[in-house]
């Protein structure tokens, strides 16, 4: 699996790193990292790659998009394999991720014409000598920095939409995942050996920032919002425009008259799996109180029948990231001294490489475990008055990015779900929007902006062209020196008939 640096023909650095395999420490490959020069050349070559790809229309990328799922899918059991030695999650859970990545290239080749295609729009009164069009035109070249935690689905909310509207992409896995990012890359070159379409850098922090500061049309980035700022910084150097998918410190609400064993179960998935490596993953719980001992006890014995590891019957795998544990042990030591009740483990729970489930109740709400991201599989539980309470409180983040309502009464729930500062919200399930391609993924505040998957997604990758055609002289030409004070007086009278009027 190790990754000579012949394989990168084009890369003059002769610096690499190594991945590792988070559970053993095992190294699964070796990979150059790019310096500028390197960046720079993909870029180039990316430039002639986007053209040819444009040029091939909706159809023939459509016929490619597939034939790329098609490839996924077959060899969807190396792929898992793969994800789950460089990661360290169950081979289900990465056969589940790669499952969600092919609906979504699916989705996209399927409805790229449709959302981008050109349109005819009404002119208006005024410009009614005109006819007006609008259309989408593909950017160009993308580059795209990936996350470690989810390797081929997140990213692919990016590259799978940015390549069915027209561009080329040039992607930068995380160092973590190095591995993923260049099957994934290889596995499109197998099906559209003509171009480089999509290609591989590799590296640090260091060549991210190379990519933003490349000249690219646009960056796609999905990590901590703390990274998100320099790859802004990065971008500004160059007006490059930026979509951050950053993190979340989602909230899941229960209400009186929820489903608790379907909201326990829900819940215990939602914070716990891939060891809470999880952006839309539940971090905050909470419950009303006329309910909440019922709700705490029903997941308490969810909870403690969750184990992790790196054999098959582990229900989550270690933390792909060692560094998050100090993290975790950080946010729980905090709570507890703040005067929080554990309910399922606590401080031993983290033993590196893994760290065991963890519910903490009664935590007050300044503390780090409810105000910071946490990323790992613990919880915190609260009780509250009502749902409104619950909302309100989970608003107070500043987070925005999902987040989940159970509760039995439709219109309620849908009035929290409403309610939410959140860019997308399920009600009775969790995370179920990401599995929704025609659905847009992103949130605000710290947890980003900007949009992926669904039309919104196909948006972001293409530039708005506005296009006005005259088909007849105008009875009275506004835009010239020949008009005249009559004319103005005609228009103006028309004006006044039709937007003088007073409306109630």
């Amino acid at each position: 699996m190790t990754a000579t640096l012949g394989s990168y023909g084009h890369v003059r650095s002769t610096d690499t790193f190594d991945t590792l395999n988070p559970a053993t420490n095992e190294v699964i490959g070796t990979y150059p990292i790019f310096n500028a020069s390197d960046v720079a050349a993909a870029v180039e070559r990316a430039r002639p790659a986007a053209t040819w790809w444009a040029d091939l229309g909706w159809a023939g990328r459509r016929q490619r998009l597939l034939a790329w799922k098609s490839h996924l899918t077959r060899y969807i059991g190396r792929l898992a394999e793969l994800v789950h030695t460089e990661t360290g999650k169950p081979l289900a859970d990465a056969q589940l991720e790669i499952l969600l990545a092919i609906v979504h290239i699916d989705w996209a080749a399927k409805h790229a014409r449709r959302v981008l295609r050109p349109r005819r729009v009404r002119s208006g009164l005024f410009a009614v000598n005109h006819t007006a069009t609008l259309e989408y035109q593909p950017l160009g070249v993308v580059g795209v920095i990936g996350p470690w935690n989810y390797p081929v689905f997140t990213p692919m909310g990016s590259i799978a939409y940015a390549l069915a509207a027209g561009n080329a992409v040039i992607f930068k896995p995380s160092e973590l995942t190095p591995a993923v990012g260049a099957w994934l890359v290889s596995s499109l070159a197998e099906v559209v050996p003509e171009q480089p379409v999509l290609q591989l850098i590799t590296g640090m922090g260091q060549t991210g920032d190379h990519l933003a500061r490349s000249g690219v049309s646009k960056i796609a980035f999905t990590g901590s919002a703390a990274t998100a700022r320099k790859v802004m910084a990065a971008c500004a150097e160059n007006l490059t425009p930026l979509v951050a998918e950053c993190g979340g410190k989602d909230a899941f609400i229960v209400g009186a008259d929820a489903d608790l064993d379907a909201a326990a179960d829900a819940c215990a998935w939602g914070a716990l799996s891939n060891a809470g490596q999880t952006c839309v993953g539940v971090e905050r719980v909470y419950v009303v109180q006329d309910v909440y001992h019922q709700f705490l006890e029903k997941l308490t014995d969810r909870v403690t029948r969750i184990r992790p590891g790196d054999d098959r019957e582990a229900d989550y795998g270690p933390m792909t990231l060692p560094g998050q544990a100090e993290i975790i042990e950080e946010h729980i030591a905090d709570a507890l001294a703040r005067g929080s009740r554990p309910v399922v483990g606590g401080i031993a729970s983290i033993r590196r490489p893994y760290v065991g489930p963890v519910i903490l109740a009664d935590v007050p709400e300044e503390s780090k475990a409810v105000t910071d991201e946490t990323f790992g599989p613990t919880i915190t539980v609260a009780k509250v008055a009502s749902l409104a309470e619950g909302v309100e409180r989970a608003n107070a983040s500043r987070y925005g990015l999902g987040g989940t309502v159970f509760a039995g009464r439709a219109k309620a729930a849908m009035a929290a779900a409403r309610s939410l500062h959140s860019g997308m919200t399920a009600i009775n399930s969790v995370i179920s929007f990401a599995a929704i391609p025609a659905l847009p993924f992103g949130g605000s505040g710290d947890s980003g902006f900007g949009r992926i998957h669904g039309a919104d997604g196909l948006r972001e990758f293409a530039r708005p062209k506005s296009i006005t055609r005259q088909r007849m002289t105008p009875l009275v030409n506004l835009t010239s020196f020949s008009r005249t004070d009559e004319d103005m007086k005609k228009i103006i009278k028309l004006a006044t008939v039709l937007h003088g009027r007073r409306y109630r």
